[in-house]
């Protein structure tokens, strides 16, 4: 209001020239009693004395007459000629946009899976997957060896069913054959080697003895990890590995010494399977650097590898004529369920192997191993249930120390 009167006062305009343009301007502003007192008084102290005009009736009545009319119709905006005159005026106005400040989204309960609610999903899948098919493999494999005690041929023909399997898959378009070089089978063939060793010791170990003690050794496969890969690598680790590696020790000795029918031959097969298997590790890591081949893939063409060179070693220690002879011994004893335990046991390996293979596609080391943990406790229980294995409770405590060692070497690992 100030800011209006002042704008008349330096105008000097007489009174009849007001035009209606600055009638709008004064009128735009709604009035209040305080207001205008307030004005008053301070244009009686700032206008000069010659200047006897005063446009408070013309506010009056002209607001009277034309500020309702504006406000309902709407049709003609406000029209200012110069905002330079309003500088002082605009202080004082300020707008808000309320209703924008106050907008947020809708507050609906609706749950959508995400991507990684169906990645934990596929890797539960693949796990389950993993141990029962594991579960499996070894009931029909023991039943297979406690009838035809010839491990080597049964470790071959685990390989040939894996490899006639992917052959057919390939051939079939079934799954997509994987496109590897001279270098490819190079980098393979120490895995290869390691992988054969590491699957015959493990197979002759079962033969020998109880399944749920094969396990129990080859759950301290982190501790010749760690000693080959301290002593041939050069490798340190922090201090909790090292003090993970005592219950582990300590356990599967326990396990031993306890042990009702304690064989050496199956002492020393599960012992050679986790070194084996320790150096399959490191050749594969160090020779797959770079290679765009699945984990199903990889895993069979290590099948096909392994079942090369362990064929002329399996003749030569067993031959055709122990195997013809063993054979009809467990056909005639058990029946033709002997044929199908052995079909069994020959697919389910090479199914929870490359299951393992793919799910180590999806998830980190950490989680595979605990994950290759979860699987021995399945398979120790399933085993001492399903053939009655007699097992003293020193026994069971030396297995669960050696267990839970195996978990925690993998926290402190990672």
């Amino acid at each position: 209001n100030v800011s209006s009167l002042s704008l008349l006062e330096n105008s000097n305009p007489p009174s009849s020239s007001i035009t209606v343009q600055k009638k709008t301007m004064i009128s735009s502003i709604k009035p209040t009693s305080s207001s205008f007192s307030a004005a008053s008084t301070g244009v009686r102290r700032s206008i000069p004395t010659k200047l006897c005009f005063s446009p408070l009736h013309i506010i009056r009545n002209y607001q009277n007459q034309t500020f309702n009319s504006n406000i309902s119709s709407h049709q003609k905006p406000l029209h200012i000629s110069s905002i330079q005159n309003f500088s002082n005026l605009k202080r004082e106005v300020s707008v808000e946009a309320y209703e924008a400040d106050r907008s947020r989204p809708l507050d609906i309960n609706i749950e959508l899976p995400d991507e990684q609610s169906t990645q934990k999903l596929k890797i539960g899948l693949y796990f389950a997957t993993w141990w029962a098919l594991n579960v499996v493999f070894n009931i029909y494999n023991k039943k297979v060896l406690n009838a035809f005690p010839y491990p080597w041929l049964t470790s071959t023909l685990s390989l040939a069913c894996g490899s006639l399997m992917m052959l057919v898959s390939w051939a079939t378009r079934i799954a997509e054959a994987p496109k590897t070089d001279l270098d490819f089978w190079k980098t393979l063939f120490p895995v290869a080697v390691a992988h054969t060793i590491g699957h015959v010791a493990a197979t002759v170990s079962m033969s020998k003895v109880a399944v749920s003690f094969t396990h129990i050794i080859k759950s301290g496969e982190p501790a010749f990890s760690v000693l080959v890969s301290r002593f041939f690598l050069g490798e340190t680790f922090p201090l909790p590995v090292y003090l993970s590696l005592l219950p582990i020790i300590g356990g599967c000795a326990l396990a031993a010494v306890t042990e009702l029918n304690f064989n050496i031959i199956g002492f020393t097969g599960a012992m050679i399977s986790n070194l084996a298997f320790v150096f399959r590790n490191i050749f594969s890591k160090k020779g797959m650097k770079g290679q765009s081949v699945s984990g199903m893939n990889y895993y069979a063409c290590l099948s096909m590898m392994s079942l090369l060179i362990l064929t002329p070693f399996a003749i030569a220690v067993e031959g055709p004529q122990m195997w013809a002879a063993g054979w009809e011994n467990a056909v005639s004893q058990i029946g033709p369920n002997f044929v199908w335990w052995v079909v069994a046991q020959s697919v389910f390996y090479h199914l929870y192997n490359q299951v393992s293979y793919m799910s180590l596609d999806q998830i980190s080391p950490l989680t595979f191993s605990i994950g290759n943990t979860m699987k021995r406790i399945s398979v120790i229980v399933a085993s001492i249930i399903i053939f009655h294995t007699p097992i003293q409770p020193v026994n069971a405590l030396g297995a669960a120390i050696a267990i839970l060692g195996t978990f925690l070497y993998s926290q402190a690992k990672q």
